[in-house]
């Protein structure tokens, strides 16, 4: 167990609630505690990293920014697990679609993450593992999703340890893209899988809820702005399974 504050962060025991959101950019975090907690708290601010911890519903809640890619979300989630009580994480992030009936603004939940990353070493397994969603998370966030009619589908991601990958002059058949799709993979991201590892190890829950942000296919985009305030189907469906998660 570790001691607080931790390298990362710099809350006391007893600041954050049972359920922690995670969304990557520390804007977004700011963003849903001022739009959607009752009496935001900031808690941390370690690195710029806000974390504040409100109520939603009379329930406590907290969000903090994990920052992008596996690393940062591997340090972050570590830490709310094992020095703060945390039981369960949602990612509320961003995805890039790579299957055609998928459209922007829709929502991707996690069942699964498959990656490229080599973060499952530190855990000396047999073979390769793979990362996948608490079933309770998952089925509270279809739920919540059903309830306010949000376009929703269920399935694999992955998660990617580069954003900017270098696929100039290789032929479609082998682009790593196109291998996804053809498995069935939904959008690409780049924590979920590293969340999801944490969580099992440590004997915790963690789910990732994505809003569609651009097409891999067809190179539609979202903006920076939409990106930071407009995605807020997907943080009232993490809110909702904040609250049930507590009942």
């Amino acid at each position: 167990m570790l001691t607080t504050p931790t390298p990362h962060i710099s809350a006391k025991p007893g600041d954050f609630g049972k359920t922690v959101l995670m969304p990557g950019d520390p804007l977004r975090s700011k963003f849903i505690a001022e739009n959607f907690l009752e009496n935001p708290k900031l808690v941390n601010n370690v690195r710029g990293v806000q974390g504040y911890t409100g109520t939603y519903k009379g329930v406590k809640v907290s969000v903090m920014a994990s920052g992008m890619g596996m690393p940062a979300i591997g340090i972050y989630s570590h830490e709310l697990y094992n020095a703060y009580g945390v039981e369960n994480i949602i990612r509320v992030g961003s995805a890039g679609a790579v299957q055609e009936h998928i459209k922007l603004y829709d929502l991707v939940l996690a069942q699964g993450a498959c990656t490229d990353s080599n973060f499952a070493r530190q855990f000396h397994l047999p073979g390769t593992f793979a990362p996948i969603a608490s079933y309770e998370l998952l089925s509270a966030a279809v739920e919540a999703a059903k309830k306010q009619g949000a376009v929703y589908h269920v399935g694999n991601v992955n998660s990617s340890d580069v954003f900017y990958g270098d696929h100039a002059g290789v032929p479609e058949g082998l682009d790593s893209i196109y291998g996804l799709k053809k498995m069935g993979v939904l959008a690409l991201e780049m924590e979920a899988a590293a969340l999801y590892m944490n969580a099992a190890r440590y004997g915790k829950r963690a789910l990732c809820i994505c809003t569609i942000s651009d097409h891999v296919l067809t190179g539609e985009e979202t903006t920076s702005q939409e990106r930071q305030t407009a995605f807020t189907q997907m943080m009232k469906v993490a809110l909702e399974v904040a609250v049930k998660m507590e009942g």
